[in-house]
């Protein structure tokens, strides 16, 4: 297999990303969240058994990233644009909170999960806005019939299996570490001429800003399926 060709430079990917002032991990979320919405998600990432989305390992070439297949699941998501990611992810996270509290249909309680992910759609360029939908995956107990959201804004994504290329990194996330991140990752794949999607791509988080050693972050980025 010949080597990708670089999809994006390093000096574009800035350009990229040059409209957001802050990160997408979840610490951004909780920055104006209210006392008891504070102890709330903090409770619930610091139990341990947190429900995640099954995946498969698959076998990969390099030793700096994972690939899993993500099997069909359903999430609770909602979409924003925009020219911050910080401001989505809080404006996204509040909305997903409160759905989990009893903003539904049922106004029952829906477990919190582990990921927090964040599809980023972006803009043309770097005065244009970007496309971000924030989801939070819907515990086993309602995979079968979630709960209707009241919000009209909020709405219950199928999503289909998929296979992404996954790069984790720990510490209190940032705009910076993002980027690198990502470039890190996209840098990979090129070299391992493993094809890829240019984009969309995902931004990931697992620890409440409570939690101050060994935290969990990622960026994916989707693997290109072979056409039929």
């Amino acid at each position: 297999m010949k080597t990708l060709q670089a999809r994006f430079t390093r000096s574009q990917l800035r350009l990229m990303f040059s409209g957001w002032k802050t990160s997408v991990d979840v610490k951004g979320s909780f920055d104006t969240c209210s006392p008891d919405m504070l102890k709330a998600v903090g409770q619930a990432l610091f139990s341990s058994g947190l429900q995640n989305p099954k995946f498969t390992a698959e076998e990969k070439k390099g030793e700096d990233y994972e690939i899993r297949t993500y099997h069909a699941t359903k999430w609770v998501s909602t979409s924003l644009s925009g020219m911050q990611l910080d401001a989505a992810m809080n404006t996204g996270f509040r909305r997903l909170f409160r759905y989990i509290q009893g903003n539904n249909q049922n106004k029952v309680k829906v477990e919190m999960t582990a990921p927090v992910t964040c599809r980023v759609d972006p803009g043309a360029g770097p005065a244009c806005e970007s496309h971000f939908t924030v989801s939070f995956y819907i515990p086993e107990e309602h995979q079968a019939s979630p709960p209707e959201p009241s919000d009209p804004e909020v709405f219950v994504e199928n999503r289909k299996e998929f296979t992404a290329y996954i790069r984790t990194y720990g510490g209190f996330s940032n705009e910076n570490m993002k980027r690198e991140e990502l470039l890190k990752l996209l840098e990979s794949l090129q070299r391992d001429g493993v094809p890829y999607v240019d984009k969309p791509f995902y931004t990931v988080g697992y620890d409440s800003p409570f939690k101050l050693t060994n935290r969990r972050n990622e960026v994916w980025v989707l693997k290109k399926e072979d056409k039929q």
